[in-house]
């Protein structure tokens, strides 16, 4: 059987789900193929123990979505809704506790009961981190340009990113190479005294990375999660292209999959569930089509793939139908992780020693589990010799605090997100180091609040084996590739390639390996249906 679309999406995650919805509603004929019984990617809400308790199985954030793709698909029709996310709680083995809140007067006397100089050092932080983010948020949005080419649109575009740095005096210029190449941990201490701040500041630079505080490249990881509110170039009108801040979504990330799903067939696209495709068919240089599992063939005029690029390019597709260079870059493309995700049912809320009761800023809020940064460094190094963190660090969020439809009352859903385990542990599921960092992490929770091991009702472990096999994230890695230096901006995924178009004539890539990529942004749909549309 062979069908025609004008356009074929490959994956039905966000970005697969943007691109359908975004081109739909442009008139193109759009079918997505999803090769799971359900949509969502990483951006899921399932079931694993019965209907009572939805739980986010993986991302379990939405992050700097452009205002453009919210309005332009109409989400909140659809039942998109956002909870902002609440200050980050971090409790501590000695009894105290760091409560990191929006209100400057607030934080600053939090950080003061550790630290009077890092009281008054944060508003200089924040100022300063404002400043950068205003210069390279925006750039977060913007098409890569091809450095290196001398065709004169190529220069054009570089030059176009250069002038962006124009205001930047010697100082500007040099904090910018420093935010690019240094470690968060070289960076913090630079600025801060105390063991707190400089553990829960230093997450936001190692979450979803294979790499310690320590590491050269982290301090750009930690400026790319605070970029919030900062993008522009994307949108069609005034405001159009800012992008929002962090949250969570109500119904879970299937929440903002599903509203996705629903604003995309709204708009005419067709999805399809349990269609997994094996090959990219090219003729001429020119992709035409794909091939499914069970044998079926659809053609196209265009292909978006959004699965990571060493299935689009080194699965879907003959490397001989590459350029050798580019399929090189391909097989070079670091996609390592030692993140392992931790849900959990519980029966009741913890209550933590260092702050007894119920708070909504405290359970509502994001609980950080790094007092140090050498607590990170001991746990990364420890994968990285090959076991297993001693003490796993955790960024834990009760979404069902504020989400009522997540658990039956007075019961609630738990989400760990933790880190590390040997990267290598994506080639099995090390069933039983799992349990055992698992055990390690609810007893280092459990000192923290005593009786929260008895509280837990249901757990689930997905380590880097299940988030490869399941959800197509190779090395287990939830960015489709590390956000390091060497991999990022024009470098992603491949120099040549960071603007969304692939060696294959009308075949484009929309992965969160893609510029813009790195969360639930959708920019990396929205880069590549513009270019497609250009292309037309």
């Amino acid at each position: 059987m062979s069908e025609r679309w004008d356009v074929i999406v490959i994956g039905g995650g966000h970005n697969g789900l943007v691109a359908a919805g975004l081109l739909a509603r442009r008139g193109r004929r759009v079918c997505v193929l999803e090769r799971r019984h359900k949509v969502g990617g990483a951006a899921v809400t399932e079931t694993p123990w019965g209907p009572d308790f939805k739980m986010t199985a993986l991302s379990y954030v939405v992050s700097l979505l452009p205002r453009m793709i919210l309005d332009e698909l109409e989400l909140a029709r659809f039942g998109y809704k956002v909870y902002p996310q609440f200050p980050y709680f971090a409790p501590r083995r000695d009894g105290r506790y760091l409560m990191m809140c929006d209100d400057p007067a607030r934080r600053a006397a939090e950080i003061a009961k550790f630290s009077a100089r890092d009281a008054d050092e944060i508003a200089r932080w924040d100022d300063w981190l404002g400043r950068l983010g205003a210069l390279l948020g925006p750039m977060l949005t913007q098409v890569p340009p091809r450095l290196g080419s001398k065709r004169p649109g190529d220069l054009l575009a570089a030059l176009r990113v250069a002038w962006r740095f124009r205001k930047l005096d010697q100082g500007g210029v040099g904090d910018v190479t420093r935010l690019m190449t240094m470690s968060v941990a070289d960076l913090l201490e630079e600025r801060f005294e105390s063991d707190a701040v400089r553990g829960v500041l230093a997450v936001s630079g190692v979450i979803g990375t294979w790499a310690g505080p320590r590491s050269p490249g982290t301090a750009y990881v930690m400026a790319h999660h605070k970029m919030g509110d900062i993008g522009d170039g994307v949108g069609d009108g005034p405001g159009g292209g800012a992008t929002g801040a962090w949250g969570f979504p109500a119904g879970g990330m299937g929440g903002v999959t599903g509203a996705l799903r629903s604003a995309a067939e709204a708009l005419g696209a067709s999805i399809r569930t349990e269609a997994e495709v094996v090959k990219i068919k090219v003729s001429a240089g020119r992709a035409t089509g794909v091939v499914l599992a069970g044998g079926d063939e659809l053609d196209a005029d265009a292909i978006i793939a959004t699965t990571h690029p060493k299935i689009t390019f080194l699965r879907h597709l003959e490397r001989s139908e590459l350029p050798g260079d580019f399929v090189a870059a391909i097989e070079r493309w670091k996609s390592r992780s030692g993140t392992v995700k931790l849900n959990l049912a519980l029966d009741r809320l913890p209550d933590f020693t260092c702050k007894p009761g119920y708070d909504p800023e405290v359970h509502g809020g994001t609980i950080v589990l790094a007092e140090s940064l050498d607590d990170l460094e001991h746990a990364f190094q420890d994968a990285v010799g090959g076991a297993p963190a001693r003490l796993p660090f955790a960024d834990i969020c009760i979404p069902s605090v504020f989400d009522p439809t997540l658990a039956p009352p007075g019961k609630h859903v738990m989400s760990m997100f933790t880190q590390w385990v040997p990267h290598g542990f994506a080639a099995a599921p090390h069933t039983a180091e799992l349990e055992a960092y698992a055990d390690r992490l609810i007893a280092r929770l459990e000192q923290l609040a005593p009786g929260f091991t008895s509280s837990i009702l249901h757990r689930q472990i997905i380590g880097p084996h299940e988030m490869e096999t399941t959800y197509s994230l190779l090395g287990g890695n939830i960015f489709h590739g590390e956000l390091s230096a060497s991999q990022l901006f024009h470098m992603r995924p491949a120099p040549g390639y960071a603007d969304f178009t692939t060696p294959i004539r009308g075949l484009y890539q929309a992965s969160s390996a893609t510029h813009g990529g790195g969360g639930v942004t959708g920019i990396p749909a929205l880069q590549a249906v513009r270019r497609l549309l250009k292309d037309s």
